[in-house]
């Protein structure tokens, strides 16, 4: 029996000061991380948030710190995209950070990566002229094909500013200049390439009349909305401030376009 207790006594004796090294309650200062290694183009991500993120974790010490951990609340940070953490002896910890590279805003409170992830807007400062795209979370990969082809046939036509697909799956977007183009549920490509080469000429027979709204859901024709452009009075250079015309409404139609 004293010969059991005393093996017993010797195994705790070597293994208790791993064990304390290993959960940082000692060693702390012996073994300290001295070197932040971070790796990546990093653009957006706060490199004085970085820091004082990885700290608290890096002050445990080389054998006590926690790569999972840490990995967990650099991910947290805005703009990262994906980390890798690993530990290099005797005193360096190295991250490797990818950011999201952002393709456009997604709703009303998330941006969308060009890798097509969706990631949170929030404390973040969203970079200006990104399209407004909008759908299910599952249809991400058809709305931004849908906004590519759109994109390239309206290109003459001022180019789309957002694409929305609706919860009853209705396809709807909004040109640069304002216009709202209602496509529907079915083939909204097919409208599309029907109607955006006739954008321009539509345009050009209404001089001083701006396309408001065009709703393509007609299976021979559109159904097209005008709106009068604000116009200066002769004698604006006489006035303080310019007063701007109100604007007159109308609609129209055009059936059996080819």
């Amino acid at each position: 029996m004293l010969r059991l207790l005393a093996w017993i006594l010797a195994l705790a004796l070597v293994a208790l000061p791993v064990v304390a090294v290993v959960n940082g309650w000692v060693g702390g200062a012996q073994f300290p991380l001295r070197t932040l290694r971070v790796q990546g183009e990093l653009q957006r991500v706060d490199a004085a948030r970085l820091r004082a993120t990885v700290l608290p974790h890096a002050r445990r010490g080389f054998f006590a710190v926690q790569p999972e951990r840490i990995q967990a609340a650099v991910a947290a940070l805005p703009w990262v995209e994906r980390v890798e953490v690993r530990k290099h002896w005797p005193d360096v910890l190295e991250l490797r950070i990818s950011e999201h590279r952002p393709f456009a805003r997604w709703g009303g409170g998330r941006l969308l990566s060009e890798q097509g992830r969706l990631f949170p807007a929030r404390g973040i400062a969203v970079p200006r002229g990104l399209p407004l795209l909008d759908g299910p979370d599952a249809r991400v990969a058809d709305v931004v094909a849908l906004y590519n082809q759109a994109r390239e046939r309206l290109a003459n036509a001022g180019g789309v500013r957002g694409v929305a697909l609706d919860r009853r799956g209705s396809w709807s977007m909004t040109l640069h200049g304002g216009t709202e183009v209602v496509l529907g549920r079915n083939d909204p490509d097919a409208r599309l390439q029907r109607f955006a080469p006739l954008l321009p000429r539509l345009a050009a027979q209404h001089p001083g009349q701006r396309l408001a709204r065009a709703d393509l859901r007609y299976t021979n024709g559109f159904s097209l909305t005008w709106v009068d452009l604000p116009k200066a009075p002769e004698n604006a250079l006489l006035l303080p401030q310019p007063v701007a015309a109100l604007s007159r409404s109308g609609s129209s139609s055009m059936e059996g376009t080819s």
